[in-house]
């Protein structure tokens, strides 16, 4: 439906679009004076009264304009040349929609297609509208639009049991934000070469499905795997970055076409404290992780069963088309089985909050739901590491193979001096790059423990283990202190530091047993781009109490067959 709306705006401000679909001298000569109109006014208000009319605070205090007001002038003019416009955007929706959900049609249907498309009687209605940016390349605007429509929409749907059965999509509610570009600006009418839309923001997107003289429920499962058919469609289509460029004047506008920008290297690490969704046991959790809410382009870690304290550990890769507005988005889910999967928390990071070839560590609060900034429920947090990578980004980090080797933009960060280690010989044989070495962990203290004993005392010490390969150390016990200091250092060989992990445990030792104090669980990125660091450290799973580390890597780089 989203889809409609933009072919609408586009009818709107193009001439070119309309009356390239335009079949009679007698619809053209009904159509012109009012598109004429409504052009040349949205032009005049666009291009050269856009500081008067959009900057209010320019007027006297006692003159206010509401969004509504401003935008009368335009509502106005598209309810006069609605008729026209649902003639002429008819076709090319259908035309244009068509191959998108065929696309995405479900596996239990043979063939999903329009009977029928019109647009209805009722025209959408401007509700707000603002200026982002402007200057002498171009201008973009955001419109947000109402539409309670009633277009006439049918699918023909066809099983592969060779069951027929023709779906009415009625009862449309939609609300959202259209970003409109007008690029370039020129001095010839309308005042700009070209305009691009799409959908910025879906506030609302409401329909129901009814079989025409039939029942939806014949088929179990068809209404949900239409649904979603439609909604993934929307978001492929025309939902922001993905935008239509409709040309007015003649000229090449390939500079305003969709372009990947880089790639975000994401490392699903942890989570902690989830929520437990089952009564008996604990939660089986798996994240789904997302630029674009766009199947193909979606994300899914393993599940771990039984438990509310995850470790994934896991690298995904990502291709980003704005970083100045997309953001990820991480859900956390309860495996049910043969049942839907169910929510436990969610939450996101803005891209334009990374900077570009570093890596940046964080902790995620998750929340029930995103567009909702109330929620106080503690869910759990969900640890990731991030590394956002501009295509055509050097800074001296290069493969060190030949072109049709692939690394991830987090290897090529790490491998810069990885080159001096390959000769011409081995560049023909497609290799990955394992970043062994040797990691040195030196544990100093512990500060601020939690009493595990009668007296307000414990007698603390810690287990060293690397995650992969689950070798373990351990340093010996300090009686009765909780800010213990030891001081000792423990080297592991690491065959894999891109995937490995560093656990650290404190325990309390007891004669007849032992009391758990805590842990710490660190990835090796960060001493594998610094080589070597020292920090303080939370313990998680205690009251109190933080570890003091130093940790060092010495590389002993490595090439397998892949």
């Amino acid at each position: 439906m989203s889809f409609v709306l933009g072919v609408v705006i586009g009818v709107l401000v193009g001439v070119g679009l309309i009356v390239g679909f335009v079949k009679s001298e007698n619809y053209r000569s009904k159509c012109r004076s009012e598109l004429a109109t409504t052009i040349a006014a949205f032009a005049r208000m666009t291009v050269e009264d856009s500081r008067k009319i959009f900057t209010p605070e320019q007027y006297p205090p006692w003159v206010v304009f509401s969004n509504q007001q401003k935008l009368n002038w335009l509502n106005s003019h598209l309810e006069k040349i609605w008729p026209f416009v649902d003639e002429a955007a008819s076709e090319l929706v259908k035309s244009s929609v068509e191959p998108i959900l065929e696309q995405y049609r479900p596996m239990i249907l043979a063939s999903l297609k329009f009977s029928k498309f019109t647009l209805g009687t009722v025209a959408p209605q401007f509700t707000g509208i603002s200026i982002l940016e402007g200057g002498s390349e171009g201008i973009t605007m955001e419109l947000e639009m109402n539409w309670d429509g009633n277009p006439s929409i049918i699918l023909d749907i066809m099983t592969y049991v060779g069951v027929g059965l023709p779906v009415q999509v009625k009862n449309i509610g939609f609300t959202g934000i259209f970003r409109l570009i007008f690029r370039p600006l020129v001095d010839e009418f309308p005042c700009f070469g070209a305009v691009c839309y799409s959908l910025r923001k879906k506030k609302k997107l409401d329909f129901t499905l009814k079989v025409v003289g039939g029942d939806m429920t014949a088929i179990p499962g068809i209404s949900d795997a239409i649904e979603g058919t439609i909604r993934d469609a929307i978001e492929d289509s025309i939902t922001w970055p993905v935008r239509k460029i409709i040309p007015i004047l003649p000229g090449d506008y390939s500079d305003l076409e969709l372009k990947p920008t880089g790639v975000l290297e994401v490392k699903l690490v942890q989570a902690k404290e989830l929520t437990n969704k089952d009564i008996i046991g604990k939660s089986d959790p798996f994240a789904e992780l997302y630029v674009r809410p766009v199947r193909d382009r979606m994300k899914k870690s393993k599940t771990i069963n039984n438990e509310l304290n995850p470790i994934w550990n896991e690298h995904f890769e990502f291709v980003v088309e704005d970083p100045l507005t997309q953001h990820l988005v991480i859900k956390i889910y309860d495996d049910e089985g043969l049942q839907a999967a169910e929510l436990i928390g969610c939450a996101h990071v803005r891209l334009n909050e990374l900077e570009p070839g570093k890596v940046k560590d964080v902790w995620l609060k998750l929340v029930k739901d995103l567009e909702i900034q109330r929620d106080q429920k503690n869910r759990g947090q969900v640890h990731l590491e991030l590394l956002y990578w501009p295509y055509g980004t050097t800074n001296g980090f290069s493969n060190p193979f030949a072109d049709n080797v692939q690394l991830t933009s987090l290897e090529k960060v790490l491998k810069s001096g990885a080159e001096a280690a390959q000769n011409g010989g081995e560049i023909n044989r497609r290799k990955d790059v394992i970043v062994r070495g040797v990691l040195s962990v030196t544990v100093i203290s512990a500060e601020d423990l939690a009493p595990t004993d009668l007296m307000g005392k414990a007698d603390p010490y810690v287990v060293v283990t690397m995650k992969k390969t689950e070798t373990k150390n351990k340093t010996r016990v300090v009686p009765e202190s909780l800010n213990p200091v030891w001081n000792q250092t423990f080297d592991f060989v690491v065959e894999d530091g891109l995937h490995d992990m560093l656990i650290l445990e404190v325990w309390d030792h007891d004669t007849f047993g032992k009391d758990y104090m805590g842990r710490c669980i660190l990835t090796l990125t960060r001493v594998l781009m610094e080589g070597e660091y020292k920090e303080t450290f939370e313990l998680d799973g205690a009251k109190s109490g933080i570890l003091n580390l130093h940790l060092k890597w010495v590389p002993q780089p490595l090439y397998r067959d892949s």
